[in-house]
């Protein structure tokens, strides 16, 4: 959107970059929106339709580089701190013959790895992604570049934001 007027009466608003700011949020939003709908519906004709968003995102995580995963390698991959969470998710998947608990021998450590059946589900999770997907983003005018340049920009304003929230978490909340 280049009218920016618009957004003038909104408490998020007031100047061009808070303006400018408020639209890539709210972007953002609805992005992540239509995002987690696409990964369900994926994950559903898949055949991985009891799963929420968050466990089919966490059996993808596992799934990269097909190596087995601890639950903090896990979270900081998802840049999540609700460890209790993604515990509750693993054990789920693992209910679910989907992946596998795998204790490192001489540590206390868990790993966490697909089973031939997970595998099965996102292997057919990445063909539909391939198939309904980016077959059609790739007729776009120079996408990967435009996603590689989002790509680095987005994760830049992931440490600002992240900066900006443990900043206001030093603040005094109002009584």
């Amino acid at each position: 959107m280049n009218d920016n007027s618009l957004y003038r009466s909104w408490h998020l608003g007031g100047n061009d970059h808070n303006n400018i700011t408020t639209e890539f949020e709210w972007t953002l939003l609805r992005f992540h929106e239509a995002f987690q709908r696409y990964c369900l519906q994926i994950g559903s004709t898949a055949g991985l339709g009891n799963l929420t968003y968050q466990e089919l995102i966490i059996l993808n995580v596992i799934r990269m580089q097909d190596r087995p995963k601890p639950v903090t390698i896990i979270a900081r991959l998802l840049n999540r701190d609700d460890i209790p969470n993604i515990q509750y998710s693993l054990r789920k998947l693992t209910s679910l013959d989907l992946i596998e608990k795998d204790k490192e021998s001489s540590s206390k450590i868990h790993n966490y790895a697909m089973t031939s059946l997970g595998r099965e589900k996102i292997d057919r999770y990445a063909e539909l992604r391939e198939a309904l997907l980016t077959t059609q983003t790739s007729s776009i005018d120079k996408v990967d570049e435009k996603m590689a340049e989002s790509a680095r920009l987005i994760s830049l304003l992931t440490g600002i934001y992240d900066e900006a929230g443990r900043i206001a978490a030093t603040y005094a909340t109002p009584e």
